[in-house]
């Protein structure tokens, strides 16, 4: 955990940002982006679930910048943490998951706003001064998709889709797609194995599979096109 230093006469009227990210490069990027501005400063800096929790209480920042995937945890959780336990702190959401179908999950999850790594240089301030002004910040990208949902008429929504499945299905089912067995997924979860195995078993309902192979073979090839 690394609590960013203050200086005492530091201006007491910054907005404070809390940085949530696995990757030191990525944290150190976003610091000296924001540190530039005047009326912005980050208070401190976090790899994981608990030393987030942790600093939050501490520091206590009007915006915290979370990454989907944390060193021994997952953000999505941690948005629901966040949401319960400090509803008056902004998330924005910084990952490099594919957003046409991740932004509106972690809206949904209580976050406030959802950024792609590749546009850090070019959009991070305006996504932080949007969120912190408490607006929901999407791409075009995005915004068009969720538009285009709501204009959809019941019927013509598939049947079967991803969108069906829960925040924990749907982390089962990319840990699937990248290669994980049970064992794996479990100690990546923090579940029992048998658990994962009933995860598995609402997946392929939800998404109208008949046996382990279809429900790997799909995964494998969700995850090379989230579109499908």
């Amino acid at each position: 955990m690394k609590d960013a230093s203050h200086n005492q006469d530091e201006d007491q009227n910054n907005r404070r940002v809390l940085i949530i990210d696995d990757h030191p490069l990525v944290r150190e990027s976003l610091k000296k982006i924001i540190q530039k501005e005047p009326d912005l400063t980050v208070c401190g800096e976090a790899e994981d679930r608990d030393q987030a929790l942790e600093l939050v209480a501490i520091t206590k920042p009007h915006l915290t910048i979370v990454d989907l995937t944390l060193k021994n945890s997952y953000g999505l959780e941690l948005i629901k943490d966040l949401r319960d336990q400090h509803p008056e702190v902004q998330i924005l959401v910084l990952s490099m998951h594919d957003e046409a179908l991740h932004a509106e999950r972690v809206v949904r999850a209580g976050a406030h706003g959802y950024i792609s790594k590749q546009e850090i240089s070019a959009k991070i301030l305006t996504a932080i001064r949007q969120v912190l002004d408490g607006q929901i910040y999407w791409s075009e990208k995005a915004a068009a998709r969720v538009a285009s949902k709501i204009a959809r008429q019941p019927h013509s929504i598939k049947k079967f889709s991803v969108d069906l499945l829960s925040d924990r299905e749907m982390q089962v089912f990319e840990l699937l797609g990248t290669g994980h067995n049970n064992r794996q997924i479990a100690d990546a979860l923090h579940i029992d194995s048998s658990t994962v195995e009933t995860y598995r078993s609402r997946i392929k309902e939800k998404l109208n599979l008949k046996s382990a192979v279809e429900l790997f073979q799909y995964a494998i090839c969700w995850s090379n096109n989230p579109k499908l």
